[in-house]
């Protein structure tokens, strides 16, 4: 039997989908091992059970100035203004993806501007929102929402231009008007894709925050990274690090079990 023909089974699933976590698992440690054979202070590559133990203790312990744990407080901060952003560019990116899609005349005046903004490197726009929103959340909900808005348009409408010709023709013999058209025919078959390309866009959207928070932020998952690295805290950096694995991790998977608990009909066609 060729290889393309030979599928796993549960149990080589399982393996399989296992293997390259316990590979890098396995290499970071023998790594470690090494480095700290050579040098028991050495702080690049901490070992799994000071790992473990930064880990709880980054997870219980109150902050003697403030008596709050900076830990749950960054994840706060970092999840709202991710939400924000993405939340704003998903409707933005709806509307307009939507329209360019369906109406003609917006097809033709918007589509080559959503292309060439599309274009533009969104954290090079990073130190004009300083500017112009100041430092605090605004900017960086605003750096979220520039950057993968344009993705989003272009995704959806090219989606919506995808629809049967014959359902647009059929509701408008009924008498349905645009908007109609566009609630009742258009935007049940765009939800699902709107779901995938917002799963698609959570990798840039986190990189957006983290460098946001990361350049003007008193809280945050990104500002904490970049505040202890001067300390070579690496223990403290990869614990965030694994955490907004974690957590990006998380939230697409909800994402995925809300589009096939709402939308089967989509996933068993794709």
């Amino acid at each position: 039997m060729r290889w393309i023909n030979r599928h796993p089974g549960p149990a080589g699933r399982v393996a399989l989908v296992a293997l390259p976590f316990v590979l890098v698992g396995l290499a970071y440690a023998a790594a470690s091992a090494a480095r700290l054979a050579e040098n028991p202070q050495d702080r690049i590559l901490p070992s799994f059970e000071t790992l473990g133990a930064t880990a709880w203790r980054l997870l219980t312990e109150e902050d003697r100035r403030s008596g709050e744990i900076l830990f749950w407080g960054d994840t706060l901060s970092s999840l709202s203004l991710l939400g924000a952003g993405v939340g704003i560019a998903a409707l933005i990116g709806l509307c307009l993806g939507l329209a360019i899609g369906l109406v003609p005349v917006v097809r033709t005046g918007l589509q080559g501007f959503v292309a060439v903004l599309s274009m533009i490197p969104p954290l090079a726009l990073l130190p004009i929102l300083f500017i112009t929103l100041g430092v605090g959340d605004a900017a960086k909900i605003a750096l979220i929402a520039i950057g993968i808005t344009p993705f989003l348009i272009r995704d959806l409408s090219a989606r919506t231009l995808e629809l049967p010709q014959e359902q647009l023709v059929k509701a408008q013999t009924l008498g349905a008007s645009t908007l109609a058209i566009a609630v009742s025919v258009a935007l049940p078959q765009i939800m699902p894709r709107l779901i995938g390309a917002v799963r698609l866009s959570l990798g840039p959207a986190w990189l957006f925050l983290i460098a946001a928070e990361a350049v003007a932020s008193e809280a945050g998952l990104g500002y904490r990274i970049f505040l202890v690295r001067r300390f070579l805290a690496m223990d403290v950096i990869l614990t965030y690090v694994a955490w907004i694995t974690v957590l990006a991790f998380l939230i697409d998977w909800a994402l995925m079990r809300l589009s096939r608990w709402a939308y089967p009909w989509a996933e068993a066609r794709g």
